[in-house]
């Protein structure tokens, strides 16, 4: 099961996110977002539990808990859409010299 993890400090790590996670069950993955130009963190993440009720447990514990001075906001990472970049918005017609 995928979770989403969001409203992280800068300087949270990875492994920050992992040691978090598995006091509640197996942790398979941590995808921590990053800015593509400067590399910062983003402040949120992915994290993937191999089974769905250590990770509905961890989604229980966590949400709301501090980490790094921040208090997390964590549920289950919703699927992602196709054509994310232009969302519901319409698109712009080309230019047309006459």
């Amino acid at each position: 099961m995928k979770i989403y993890v969001g409203n992280l400090a800068y300087e949270t790590s990875e492994d920050d996110i992992k040691s978090a996670f598995e006091m509640h069950g197996e942790v398979k993955n941590v995808n921590l977002i990053k800015d593509n130009y400067s590399g910062k963190s983003k402040g949120f993440a992915f994290v993937e539990m191999s089974e769905k009720a250590e990770a509905e447990k961890a989604i229980a514990a966590l949400n709301g808990k501090d980490l790094n001075g921040r208090n997390l906001n964590v549920n289950e990472a919703r699927p992602q859409t196709e054509n994310r970049s232009f969302g519901n918005r319409p698109q712009k017609k080309p230019f047309r010299k006459y």
